[in-house]
């Protein structure tokens, strides 16, 4: 299994996605349940010198693999959205897009 890191860069990676996520909605992120419940989750998983604490290993895990669905869902959208098809193209259009001329018709047209 890879490294997963600090969790402490884990929860900054996923109040990030959260910011992006509720961007769109107008709302401030800080005032959404999630917000809510992801402090409160790291909080309740922090490690004190009272117990080993196996909970915070599968909490910063499950966090990780958020944040990796997070990030990937938000940039399919943005890759969809810039590559998306627009429709119908006209060949002279097609054409442009690809770096080539149409050829002309003889007799002025076109």
């Amino acid at each position: 299994m890879a490294a997963l890191g600090c969790p402490l860069r884990t929860l900054r990676g996923l109040l990030r996605e959260l910011r992006h996520a509720s961007g769109r909605a107008g709302r401030p992120y800080r005032d959404t349940p999630a917000y809510q419940h992801i402090l409160a989750a790291f909080r309740a998983h922090r490690v004190t010198s009272e117990k080993l604490c196996r909970a915070q290993q599968e909490l910063h895990f499950q966090a990780a693999t958020y944040l990796c669905l997070l990030r990937s869902v938000r940039e399919h959208a943005a890759l969809h959205q810039e590559y998306h098809g627009k429709g119908e193209r006209s060949p002279e259009e097609v054409a442009g897009l690809v770096g080539f001329r149409l050829p002309q018709q003889p007799g002025g047209k076109g």
